[in-house]
């Protein structure tokens, strides 16, 4: 697959991933099942603050990323985390949606900010409720008619594309059909997902990304307090739930989801969660003295047809290097977003992509997917492997629904000893970034 003709591009040279942390990522319909997911937001919000040492007055803009409306003050979601997390009143705030790439998207945002010089400091949340996804009406506003009465399950049927009438797995499975990809690779994948996942877990890779969950009231000078309440008897979540041993052995029993290769076991965990990262630029690290998580070099979003929604990631990924003059072999890490195993091999494939730089610690089939958080969680995920295998570029992906997909270029500083960069510096003596 060739670069697209067309594709929405965006490049940085002083825009910086400050810090990044998430809430631990819950199943669906358990301890954080009547949580709201603004107030996951506003969890996840604090805690950036608190560990990288920065003070919520030093924002100039809060970016949200949410999909589904899963509380009645879904409206006022992006103030609201904004406002609870200490940023100043007379800040803005607003939401982003791009489906799953919700959450790269609202990065990109901020940077755009950033780079259009309207901000030097923002907050970026990604946050989402699987499980308040509502049980919807849309045509009873003006009463209901005799056995025309029809409340549906939000989240099961906007899995449904109806321009090709195919479900989000149905996409899956036309690239397994294309790819003449087996059961058993994908459970293999799947597997292997997840024992990265455990190993990650057990190294402590992933708790050093995870802020701790306990029941907690966000107060508010003025304002009604906000909080989470978690159910009785559970005292504190800290690790992502839905990660558990899964050999290839149990996941091969499973029935097929979608009528063909997938199952429960090799999708993407349905989950709670919510993911912060600040966005800044080198005048404000120089400033207040802050090395940066990484750079953000450049931005890609494109379009596929929706029934192949799920190869999206490799025209983005492509349209990405071309952009940046970089090539596949010279990116160190990648974090595709694993909607469903076979779309993951898919993309795989079709980029002939080294199997070890690719979700080395698990990607979503283990840890889960909550569509608005999982962009900020990919991002800071590969920064973070970046700066602990001293590596250079690594890349966050995903699938969209409706056929498009979205990349993110990452760079580690400390891998050159850079540390802070300023405006100005010569491209021979930064390593010949691009």
């Amino acid at each position: 697959m060739s670069s697209p003709q067309k594709a929405l591009l965006s490049r940085y040279d002083d825009v910086f991933l400050l810090d990044g942390v998430r809430t631990p990522f819950v199943d669906y319909n358990t301890a954080l099942g009547l949580v709201s997911p603004t107030d996951l937001g506003i969890k996840a919000a604090r805690e950036i603050f608190r560990r990288s040492n920065v003070p919520p007055s030093d924002v100039d803009i809060v970016v949200a990323g949410n999909m589904a409306q899963a509380s009645f003050d879904a409206y006022v979601l992006p103030r609201h985390i904004g406002l609870y997390s200490g940023v100043p009143i007379e800040v803005p705030a607003h939401l982003v949606q791009r489906v799953c790439g919700t959450g790269v998207e609202a990065i990109l945002q901020a940077a755009d900010n950033i780079k259009l010089g309207k901000a030097r400091l923002a907050l970026v949340v990604g946050t989402e409720s699987m499980s308040r996804n509502p049980i919807a009406a849309y045509t009873h506003r003006g009463g209901f008619r005799m056995g025309e009465v029809e409340f549906k399950d939000f989240l099961w049927e906007a899995l449904l594309d109806p321009s090709c009438n195919q479900t989000m797995g149905g996409t899956a499975e036309n690239l397994g059909k294309q790819y003449a990809i087996t059961r058993e690779d994908v459970d293999q994948f799947a597997a292997e997902s997840f024992a990265r996942a455990i190993a990650a877990q057990k190294s402590c890779f992933l708790s050093g990304e995870i802020a701790p969950l306990t029941s907690e009231v966000f107060e508010l000078d003025g304002y009604s307090p906000r909080g989470i309440k978690l159910p009785r008897g559970v005292e504190k979540l800290s690790e992502d739930t839905h990660i558990r041993p899964s050999p290839l052995e149990i996941l091969s029993k499973l029935k097929p989801a979608f009528g063909g290769v997938q199952t429960g076991g090799n999708s993407s965990g349905i989950v709670d969660g919510a993911a912060a990262t600040l966005v800044a630029s080198s005048e404000y690290l120089k400033q207040h003295k802050k090395e940066p998580l990484a750079r953000v070099v450049a931005g890609a979003a494109v379009g596929v047809p929706p029934e192949v929604m799920g190869i999206a990631p490799v025209p983005a990924i492509q349209a990405l290097l071309d952009l940046v003059g970089l090539s596949l072999p010279q990116v160190d890490r990648f974090e595709i977003n694993e909607a469903f195993g076979a779309q993951v091999l898919a993309c795989q494939r079709e980029l002939g992509l080294d199997r070890n730089k690719l979700n080395v610690n698990g990607g979503a089939i283990a840890i889960g997917h909550p569509l608005g958080a999982t962009g900020v969680r990919l991002a800071t995920t590969v920064a973070r492997e970046l700066k602990r295998s001293s590596a250079r570029y690594g890349i966050a992906s995903a699938c969209i629904g409706g056929g498009q997909g979205i990349a993110l270029l990452l760079e580690n500083t400390s891998a050159l000893n850079w540390g802070v960069w300023g405006r100005g510096i010569d491209p021979s003596e930064r390593g010949a970034a691009p």
